[in-house]
């Protein structure tokens, strides 16, 4: 058997890639890996960006695996740090993730992507939550869906379990760019490197700010945010960084960051 995860480091990015023939399912095992992998992303300050995608062309992920459930996999099992496909439970999160959808996302390989903050996709791409076709409910995506897209639209995809092309997941926002398969890493890569020349401190902080600001009224966010009681915005206020950013600005030149 070979690894289900792969991963590919260069710098400060590091690209995680679902490896699971015949179609990038994922199991208990594989989802214990992933968590593991994006837990040390997270964990690893030299690291900056991630990168997620599939191996192959045709999949990026479909989700769970049916087949090691019907071996005895349990669908309420111990799916590792960071819950199904290691990332869309995992707490304090603060880099940004790319998902670089090469294929076909459904299911819990569709709220994989959710879980990213930017995604990318291949003109072949396509996606569904079928779900309720085999009798049980898309989680996460019934939680992110509604509140990424227009709620009845997000409803009708739930409900129905129907089958959406790149078109429209970008038509309704859910896909940032729609790229050429064999250009899909490539701008992947490149958008990671703008990202990764960034202040880490102050994506730290958007990440937690947005996070933390999700179901709270304005005024409460932005009070916790001036008061400084988030870990990583009270990080941000007294860092190197944030005087470094005013000083370039000053001086007319590109910063430094040092994430510190």
């Amino acid at each position: 058997m070979t690894d289900p995860v792969k991963t590919r480091c260069d710098g400060p990015i590091l690209e995680i890639i679902l490896d699971r023939p015949k179609a990038n399912a994922i199991d208990l095992a594989t989802s214990k890996i992933m968590g593991e992998t994006f837990a040390a992303f997270r964990d690893d300050p030299k690291l900056r960006v991630a990168i997620v995608t599939g191996a192959g062309e045709k999949f990026f992920c479909p989700g769970w695996d049916l087949k090691a459930a019907a071996d005895g996999d349990a669908v309420d099992g111990d799916y590792g740090v960071g819950g199904f496909g290691g990332l869309q439970e995992l707490r304090d999160m603060n880099k940004p993730v790319i998902a670089a959808v090469n294929g076909i996302a459904c299911g819990g390989g569709l709220e994989l992507a959710l879980s990213a903050d930017i995604i990318l996709a291949a003109d072949h791409a396509s996606f569904a939550l079928p779900e309720i076709r085999s009798g049980t409910v898309a989680d996460a995506a019934s939680i992110k869906l509604p509140k990424r897209i227009p709620y009845h639209i997000a409803m009708e995809l739930l409900l129905t379990g129907r089958w959406f092309d790149v078109d429209e997941a970008h038509r309704w926002g859910l896909v940032n760019e729609i790229l050429p398969a064999d250009k899909l890493m490539k701008r992947a890569w490149e958008l990671a490197r703008v990202l990764a020349s960034g202040p880490p401190l102050v994506y730290a902080a958007i990440k937690e700010i947005v996070r933390d600001a999700e179901d709270s009224k304005f005024q409460d966010a932005l009070n916790r945010i001036t008061g400084r009681q988030l870990r990583t915005v009270d990080a941000l206020y007294s860092s190197e960084d944030q005087m470094e950013g005013a000083r370039a600005f000053a001086e007319k030149r590109d910063p430094i960051w040092k994430g510190r």
